[in-house]
């Protein structure tokens, strides 16, 4: 049975934080009210060019990532999609789920005008950087984070 990504709604937010909570990292970190998630579903859509995409199979959210939009100057004014929070249910890791994300998700930073898509990852996360490799990725960069 096939995937589909479409953009999240309002009632796919449970789903989603679920996914977000459902691996080593994700189960210390997303345990905010579901009332926070909500807000910040809000704020986003309400922000335009910053997207919660789910995928979806046999109408249960199965994958979910989320796609932001961003203009600059740099690299002669290249638009970028920045990928963040990539899910997979874990029963259907290895089986083309994320290839099919990551289709999805050049198809709709192309359609938006994007040269380039980038992503951050945890750096524990030996099996995400290998598939994002696998993917064409570069590591061209390195990243910095300050809690605020």
């Amino acid at each position: 049975m096939s995937v589909t990504f479409r953009e999240a709604r309002r009632e796919d937010v449970p789903a989603v934080v679920a996914l977000l909570a459902d691996d080593m990292l994700g189960q210390g970190r997303e345990t905010a009210e579901l009332s926070a998630y909500h807000a910040a579903f809000d704020a986003m859509a309400e922000e335009g060019g910053n997207l919660l995409i789910v995928g979806e199979q046999a109408g249960e959210v199965v994958a979910t990532y989320q796609l932001t939009f961003i203009s600059g100057l740099s690299l002669a004014a290249a638009r970028r999609a920045q990928v963040e929070s990539v899910r997979v249910a874990g029963r259907l890791r290895g089986q083309g789920v994320g290839q099919r994300m990551f289709a999805d998700v050049e198809a709709r930073a192309r359609a938006a005008g994007c040269s380039l898509v980038q992503l951050t990852m945890n750096a524990s996360r030996a099996d995400s950087r290998r598939f994002y490799e696998g993917l064409g990725f570069v590591p061209s960069h390195v990243g910095f984070k300050k809690s605020l």
